[in-house]
């Protein structure tokens, strides 16, 4: 081991609890926590620059510990914790026993590159929730599509919240954020249509073809897309309900679109 830290009141720990629940820390470092085996190990898998490994082998394997170091190809600070201290900067209630800080990526949409000249994109406007945008990685990760981006993003996609409920498919996914009137641009410019998930002016998503550069819009579920993308959609889309209520949560929207649209690449 490099280095052991027993105390809570360490210098470091309490820069790692700030990291953990002030974005601004995060902004200003472009550093951020990852917790779990499996969340690390992936955003090793997308290249992202791990820092320091905090291990407490009273809940981790040494073994596992040993796996997990090889597959990290850049020098590391590896620093063994007591409980105490691992409990501090932790945030699940299920023990993982380890937390890496990581170096964060530039988000922005100069930076995105399509594997394919015919992407597939999931556009969220305005996610208020990290469990939703967590949930919306996990189904683009499903789907397979090219990328997905965040308008008007409410929190730094580094949020633990986010890490933790996309179970580290934010490391995995092309991801970009940027204003509305940045992203209307962006695919205006690279002749991607546009299809907004909205109740106006709309046809029933399944109606619509979806084998040419696509783009497909989702909102909140309070207030659903801002009138700037009303503006701009190709056409708007509308999933049919069959019930008494008339909207469903922004994830299992996208997924169903998503879906239909990977369906149709496939036929």
């Amino acid at each position: 081991m490099h280095k052991q830290i027993s105390s809570t009141s360490n210098s470091l720990i309490k820069e790692l609890v700030q990291l953990k629940d002030k974005s601004r820390l995060r902004k200003k470092t472009n550093s951020f926590l990852i917790e779990g085996a499996r969340e690390i190990s992936l955003a090793v898998l997308g290249n992202y620059e791990i820092k320091t490994l905090l291990v407490d082998f009273s809940i981790f394997n040494k073994i596992a510990f040993n796996n997990l170091v090889e597959t990290i190809k850049t020098n590391i600070d590896i620093i063994e914790i007591s409980n105490d201290v691992y409990q501090k900067i932790a945030m699940r209630t299920t023990t993982e026993g380890i937390v890496a800080v990581a170096k964060s990526k530039d988000l922005s949409l100069s930076n995105i590159k399509f594997k394919n000249s015919n992407p597939l994109i999931l556009v969220a406007e305005a996610p208020e929730k990290p469990g939703n945008i967590g949930a919306l990685l996990r189904t683009v990760d499903a789907a397979g599509i090219d990328a997905v981006f965040i308008a008007n993003p409410k929190t730094d996609m580094y949020n633990p919240n986010i890490i933790r409920s996309s179970v580290g498919c934010l490391f995995t996914t092309n991801i970009a954020t940027g204003s509305t009137s940045e992203i209307i641009k962006f695919l205006k410019d690279k002749n991607i249509e546009m299809y907004g998930a909205a109740l106006t002016a709309s046809v029933e998503y399944q109606t619509i073809n979806f084998t040419n550069p696509s783009a497909i819009i989702v909102g909140t579920e309070a207030t659903g897309l801002t009138d700037e993308w009303l503006n701009n959609t190709t056409q708007n889309i509308i999933i049919p309900m069959r019930g008494a209520i008339d909207s469903m949560n922004v994830s299992v929207s996208a997924a169903i679109i998503l879906f239909e649209a990977v369906r149709q690449r496939l036929a």
